[in-house]
């Protein structure tokens, strides 16, 4: 009976790691899924705001015309930097300068049997101070304290260059060879943005012609329409896309053997690479991407509204006029007379 009770709760835990593992490590969304939400709203539930918002949006008829367009590439490095920090601590300046420099001589020549020439490697000075050190004096009645110098440390920045990223695997060997471990960051550089700009910018405004093309097509005359603009560009870098998170705990399986309560692993912080998503652009150029890409966008907004109906002047209409004429005679009185025009 025992063994049976055994093997029922080794098959829920084995069902519940299994699950898990379907499900995968990254839970910083599914986490805020609630379970009650599942069991009463049916098995077609939309979990995101904003797809249940688009589903259920009425639209609002206008007789002003907005023209919105978006427009992305993603575009691969033409070649990457990667910066490493080195710090260096020795007994006298000449004895920290000469050991650091030895380490970068041998960094310099793993890397040249990587194809990386020493024009594409530069040497960045950050500091180079002395390090003191607390030295106690015991006297009969007190003690001292006097900071002395005890050595220097020495701290530069190594900048590489390199044009594939295959070869970072083998730059981060040749830089642990020689205790180079502190990675600072990777920049990401492309030739000639402005042609990627120039594509951008070609492929939405042929957008905006077959979207003038539509409103025709529906009756409307953009030549009878003001027009408004607006227009947008913009660049990011991986580094702006790292994003954060933790893994699912898992169960611990000494527990079970020392039949004890169940303890959960604690889960290191772990950092994927999460680049603009294709749902707001009408237009993604080279969508399908394997590694880290610099993301180029441009929009376009145009916005037609009527032109105000011009005032036709009211035509002035004739009225009968009354001509009258005056007598004066000699003796000083006026007579009235009245002037018959319509003969």
């Amino acid at each position: 009976m025992k063994k049976c009770n055994l093997t029922i709760l080794l098959l829920i835990v084995c069902y519940n790691l299994i699950t898990a593992q379907h499900k995968g490590n990254y839970n910083q969304i599914t986490r805020e899924i609630s379970r009650q939400n599942i069991l009463s709203s049916g098995n077609a539930t939309i979990y995101n705001p904003a797809v249940q918002q688009h589903i259920n949006k009425v639209l609002q008829p206008s007789n002003v015309l907005t023209i919105d367009v978006k427009a992305l590439q993603n575009v691969s490095a033409s070649t990457y930097t990667a910066m490493f920090n080195l710090s260096q601590i020795g007994p006298t300046a000449e004895a920290t300068n000469t050991l650091m420099k030895e380490r970068i001589d041998n960094i310099k020549k793993r890397l040249v049997l990587l194809g990386i020439t020493e024009k594409d490697i530069a040497i960045d000075v950050i500091s180079f101070i002395p390090v003191y050190e607390v030295e106690v004096t015991k006297k009969l009645f007190s003690k001292t304290y006097t900071e002395v110098p005890k050595g220097f440390e020495l701290q530069q920045n190594i900048h590489i260059q390199f044009t594939k990223t295959n070869q970072f695997e083998s730059i981060l060997e040749a830089c642990a060879k020689s205790e180079v471990y502190n990675l600072v960051k990777v920049d990401y550089y492309i030739e000639n943005i402005q042609e990627v700009y120039k594509n951008l910018q070609d492929e939405l405004l042929k957008l905006i012609e077959d979207k003038k093309a539509y409103y025709s097509v529906l009756g409307f005359d953009l030549s009878e329409y003001d027009v408004k603009i607006a227009d947008d560009k913009y660049c990011y870098f991986p580094k702006d896309f790292y994003q954060s998170y933790q893994a699912y705990n898992s169960v611990s399986f000494e527990a079970l053997k020392k039949d004890k309560g169940v303890t959960s692993a604690k889960k290191q912080t772990s950092y994927y690479y999460q680049p603009l998503t294709y749902e707001r652009y009408d237009i993604v150029i080279d969508p399908s991407i394997l590694e880290p890409v610099v993301q180029i966008g441009m929009n376009i907004k145009l916005v037609f509204t009527p032109k105000p109906k011009e005032q036709k002047p009211q035509p002035i209409t004739k009225t009968e006029v009354d001509h009258k004429y005056y007598v004066i005679s000699p003796n000083g009185t006026i007579d009235v007379k009245e002037l018959n025009t319509k003969n």
